[in-house]
């Protein structure tokens, strides 16, 4: 196992609907990242914004942004992680996509699509939750609405890490910085949220505030109020396996078994 995990956080505003324009600019922060970096984390629908008109621009698992991905990560060396809009099985999801500099990805398509937007008539919603291991570290991925919902995010498999990518808007951004500490809390995990900044094609206003926090809810990484940039947070697993020896409330966890 690596003993820390050296993650950046790309908070920035989006091309609408313009794949071309948003890989290329994630293309030339990644390439300028550290060479220590192990991960870094993108927006959700990070080369699109959070449209409902994926049929001009989904793609499969072989079309350019996974190929950009794929290649990206071989480059640099560095995981990337983010969501994107694919189309399969003559449906359309919301996929989070994590690619380790191997190639050998890892997937997990949102599960709470938002009805507040209608996604839910547009994207299929996912049916499984999601862990894998990178370095040693076990990683739950989730997507924007899912951070609403703390028993699909409950910590039954262990794991080190929550990611949260997002387009969450403005309007409401204190109830995602209230989530984003309480699943860190209640899980004694590290979490981490990327949101993007700017407007989207819809006119929907977004103010970022990414953040990392500790498995005891502590804030180690934010960004200033729609805040442009990259920010790094080192992990250690020495805090995770601490404060869970110390402590010893995910023991305490209710037993019931989620259906979906």
């Amino acid at each position: 196992m690596q003993t820390h995990l050296n993650i950046a956080l790309v908070q920035t505003d989006l091309k609408w609907e313009s794949p071309e324009s948003n890989l290329e600019m994630f293309g030339a922060l990644i390439k300028g990242l550290p060479s220590e970096t192990d991960l870094v984390v993108l927006p959700e629908m990070f080369s699109t914004g959070f449209t409902m008109f994926p049929q001009k621009i989904a793609e499969n698992m072989d079309g350019p942004t996974l190929n950009w991905l794929r290649k990206t990560a071989s480059e640099t060396n560095i995981a990337i992680c983010g969501s994107l809009i694919i189309s399969e099985n003559d449906a359309f999801y919301n996929r989070f996509v994590f690619m380790p500099h191997d190639g050998q990805h890892q997937i997990y398509d949102k599960r709470h699509t938002f009805t507040l937007s209608r996604e839910n008539e547009v994207y299929q919603s996912g049916r499984k939750k999601v862990t894998f291991d990178f370095k040693g570290w076990k990683i739950c991925p989730q997507v924007c609405y899912d951070l609403r919902f703390p028993v699909w995010s409950r910590n039954v498999e262990d794991y080190d890490l929550l990611i949260y990518v997002a387009n969450w808007p403005k309007e409401r951004i204190y109830a995602w910085d209230a989530l984003l500490k309480a699943r860190a809390i209640e899980n004694m995990s590290y979490c981490i949220g990327v949101n993007r900044i700017g407007s989207d094609g819809n006119g929907y206003k977004f103010s970022g505030h990414s953040a990392a926090y500790d498995g005891l809810g502590n804030r180690i990484a934010e960004f200033k109020e729609s805040e442009n940039a990259v920010k790094s947070v080192t992990l250690q697993h020495a805090h995770l396996e601490d404060i869970r020896q110390r402590l010893k409330f995910l023991d305490d966890r209710d037993n019931f078994t989620l259906e979906v």
